[in-house]
């Protein structure tokens, strides 16, 4: 009898046949993947906010752009870490738009105070604030624990054509940390950039206008906001006349602190261009005083008739006979000197300049900085079929209202707020209200009211939209003359503490809003979670953290080694004992 003896397979051989197919059935589906992947486009975003899905009106506007757009981003360099993230969220979201843009974005990062002499520096940092960027200086630390004042530049220029544009991309409020400011910051990136991008390459400009001819504000008195306006719009100034559809080819119009009373041929063209569907932005003061005259003495303070209540009346918005004083406020200097001794200026809240609250579930006014304003009064909004109306801006909770006419002096700073005066809260100073309106004039004889040109009378509209804001100094700028011509400040810039509130962006944004066809100014309700340490937690269980990250990874990876061993040997050991 022959004994045949089982030959003996090493483990290499008994997989050998099975890896090669393995192999080649993965090399074919890697190959396939890389076949499919020049076909279709898929990215994933596993974030909760989808903080790196593009919407849908900026895929389609990148597609469609039809020239290159250079961005210069002016952030690089040394910087602290939070800026080191805002960076690269700028880095990453650029590198998202040239997925579906191509070759028509392209982008640098430079330090501009890189290499340059202090001089060279200095004249930089001058040209690019000429330009329109925002400086921020910041505290930095060396190693040895020495701080030195570094500037940056957290923004950009967008070239296009021959056009060069201002991105200011760092939101500073105040009164928010500054983790909330850069995360705000980095919420509004797509809408800022994408918004910017949508206007250079548009092939139309829309136009908006300045009504004058009321006693409005001057062309100086509203420069800073027609500069920032000119970058979405062309921006006209001129008078209504009464010449019935003077106002047809402007998207929006501005009536910015009228002291004179409106004709009723004039009304009556402001009321037809709403009656087709026109934007109208009143800045109207519901009292009228003089800052000027109070520093020379006592002023009262008068009811400002420019004959527009009945018209707002019919639009469901009524501005007080009133002045608002409130708690939270801004600074006014006051000289404390005792006479004939030289002046000691000394900053005393002054509860007649309200710093007024954005609405922050709404794309105009959401992440803004609060709006600074000058003897305001309040807004009560009233019933009207087929309207919506959204207050935009409010008083704090510790409110106080006097009807006018009303007694103003300086002397009052020195008097200490008397809680239960200030007993109103969260009263409107901005109110838009859109929908379709009935015109003010329907069952009226229209005869002798001095209207000029052709027109047909419209009794009711379609869907149009009109913004009420019941103190005109909020769209105002400072404005100063020496031998070099006009000085603008700023719209909104307190000149005691040097901060700039929110006033340039909140009617930046309501022009942009109310003109929008696009949908992009709904991109300024993208949130992202600010997901903060609990300092506490760092501080006191540190150590504990620490070696939770650092040997506990190494651990399970030495546990997940010795278990891959194990298994191995059990499973071949069986297979060469057979």
């Amino acid at each position: 009898m022959v004994m045949r003896r089982k030959k003996l397979l090493l483990p290499e051989e008994l997989l050998s046949g099975k890896s090669a197919a393995s192999s080649y059935l993965i090399a074919g589906i890697i190959i396939m993947l890389m076949f499919l992947s020049q076909i279709y486009f898929v990215r994933l975003d596993l974030t909760s906010e989808k903080r790196y899905t593009l919407s849908t009106v900026t895929k389609e506007t990148l597609k469609n752009m039809p020239e290159m757009a250079f961005v210069k981003v002016y952030l690089d360099g040394d910087l602290p870490p939070e800026f080191v993230k805002m960076r690269n969220s700028i880095r990453e979201m650029l590198d998202e738009f040239r997925v579906y843009a191509g070759e028509r974005i392209q982008y640098q990062f430079v330090n501009p105070m890189e290499g340059k002499t202090p001089q060279a520096r200095k004249n930089l940092m001058q040209e690019l604030i000429n330009k329109g960027l925002q400086v921020t200086n910041i505290q930095a630390t060396d190693e040895e624990g020495g701080k030195s004042e570094k500037y940056i530049f957290p923004g950009a220029i967008i070239t296009y054509k021959n056009t060069e544009v201002p991105l200011n991309l760092l939101q500073n409020n105040p009164g928010l940390s500054a983790e909330e400011n850069l995360n705000n910051s980095m919420q509004l990136l797509e809408y800022k950039l994408i918004s910017t991008l949508h206007t250079l390459a548009s092939d139309t400009v829309k136009k908006i206008a300045f009504v004058e001819g009321h006693g409005e504000f001057d062309q100086y008195q509203t420069a800073d906001i027609s500069k920032e306006l000119s970058l979405f719009f062309q921006v006209d100034r001129g008078k209504i006349n009464g010449v019935a559809g003077c106002l047809d080819q402007y998207i929006a119009v501005i009536i910015a602190g009228p002291t004179q009373r409106f004709s009723e041929a004039d009304k009556f063209v402001l009321d037809q261009y709403l009656m087709q569907g026109g934007k109208i932005l009143f800045f109207v003061d519901g009292a009228r005083i003089s800052l000027d005259s109070l520093h020379e003495s006592a002023s009262v303070a008068l009811i400002n008739d420019v004959n527009l209540d009945d018209q707002l009346f019919r639009y469901g918005v009524r501005i007080n006979p009133n002045l608002i004083q409130d708690i939270q406020c801004a600074l006014i200097p006051v000289n404390t000197a005792v006479e004939g001794q030289p002046a000691r200026f000394v900053p005393f809240p002054w509860y007649y300049f309200p710093l007024l609250l954005p609405k922050q579930d709404h794309p105009v006014t959401r992440t803004i900085n609060l709006v600074r304003s000058e003897f305001a009064s309040s807004i009560d909004t009233l019933a009207a079929a087929g309207l919506r109306k959204t207050i935009l801006l409010t008083t704090s909770s510790f409110t106080k209202v006097s009807n006018l006419p009303n007694y103003v002096s300086l002397e009052q700073v020195r008097e200490a707020p008397r809680k239960e005066e200030f007993n109103k809260q969260n009263l409107a100073v901005a109110v838009m209200v859109e929908g379709s309106f009935t015109s003010i004039f329907r069952n009226r004889m229209l005869e002798g009211l001095g209207i000029k040109g052709n027109y047909q009378f419209r009794p009711s509209g379609q869907a149009g939209a009109i913004v009420v804001v019941s103190d005109a100094d909020i769209i105002r700028n400072d404005v100063r003359f020496d031998a070099r011509g006009p000085l603008i400040s700023p719209a909104g810039f307190d000149r005691y503490t040097g901060q700039i509130f929110g006033n340039r962006e909140f009617v930046v944004n309501t022009l942009n809003y109310l003109t929008d066809a696009s949908g992009i100014i709904q991109l300024r309700n993208k949130e992202f979670r600010l997901r903060v340490l609990d300092r506490n937690k760092v501080r006191n269980e540190r150590i504990k953290w620490q070696l939770i990250n650092t040997v506990v990874p190494s651990l399970i990876i030495a546990l997940a080694g010795i278990i891959q061993h194990f298994l191995r040997k059990r499973k071949y050991g069986k297979q060469i004992t057979e």
